[in-house]
């Protein structure tokens, strides 16, 4: 079993092989983030079975539920923060402030 990733130390990102990237929302109660947990999952499954059947339309419909329920979450689209500060989702640590306060 792995260690959990490393976090950025205000909780925003995780930091997956030198990358960051964003975490859902923790505002979510519960309920609505398993609810949405189990949607984008169902929706990477589904990614998989068009992927294994060569099926273009029906990948793209899947892909753009992941999208949907990663936007939902969080992990895509408007920051769920609301200090002002800048999104550095999908950036290399190394190329963020976050490089001097993490030790990846």
């Amino acid at each position: 079993m792995s260690d959990a990733p490393k976090r950025t130390p205000d909780g925003r990102y995780i930091i997956v092989r030198g990358r960051l990237w964003r975490t859902s929302n923790p505002h979510l109660s519960e309920t609505l983030r398993e609810s949405l947990v189990r949607d984008l999952m169902e929706a990477r499954r589904d990614v998989a079975a068009a992927k294994r059947e060569n099926d273009a339309e029906l990948e793209k419909d899947a892909r753009a539920r992941v999208h949907e329920a990663k936007v939902a979450l969080g992990e895509r689209g408007p920051v769920w923060w609301d200090d002002g500060a800048p999104d550095y989702n999908r950036h290399l640590l190394k190329n963020t402030p976050y490089a001097a306060q993490t030790k990846a």
